[in-house]
Formats: C-alpha cells, sequence, structure tokens
C-alpha cells in the first residue's frame, strides 16, 4: 500500500513540475518556449485558467497523498513512542 502512495506522490510531484513550468512567470498564461499551439487550441484564457485549475489539483493532490502516506506509516501509539529492540 506505501509502494503505491508513493508512486502516485512521485506521479504527481512531475506533473505538478511540468505544470507550473508551462506557466508563464508574469501571469501571461501558456510559456512559448512549450508550444504556442495550446493557446489556439484552448485559447488564451482558457489556457490560462485550465494550466491554474491544474496547479491546483495536482497540488491538493499531493498534500492529500502525503497526509495519506503519512497515516499509514504512522502507526504507533503516540509520537514519541520508543520501538523496543528485539533481542536474538
Amino acid at each position: 500500500m506505501l509502494s503505491t502512495i508513493t508512486v502516485l506522490i512521485a506521479i504527481v510531484s512531475i506533473l505538478l513540475v511540468l505544470v507550473v513550468l508551462m506557466q508563464n512567470s508574469k501571469g501571461g498564461g501558456l510559456d512559448p518556449t512549450f508550444g504556442g499551439q495550446a493557446q489556439q487550441l484552448f485559447g488564451a484564457a482558457r489556457s490560462t485558467d485550465f494550466i491554474e485549475k491544474a496547479t491546483w489539483v495536482l497540488a491538493g493532490l499531493l498534500i492529500v497523498l502525503c497526509i495519506v502516506a503519512v497515516m499509514t506509516v504512522g502507526g504507533g501509539d503516540a509520537a514519541g513512542t520508543e520501538i523496543p529492540l528485539q533481542s536474538q
């Protein structure tokens, strides 16, 4: 279960990086270095809205996946409890 969540976190993180890189640093929409055809396909306003929504969705998904991963791993009673060493 944890390995699946870890892979999902990695995929979402890579997608989030790509979506953020597609944004223009001045807030002008899709950066032309990644292809201006997207502006023709979506329109200038729609591409900005789509990329902004994708950024928020991916960021929220990343937060939720990280919380689920912590809840999966953190099966202890309380923070700071020590795990006894096994004797051989």
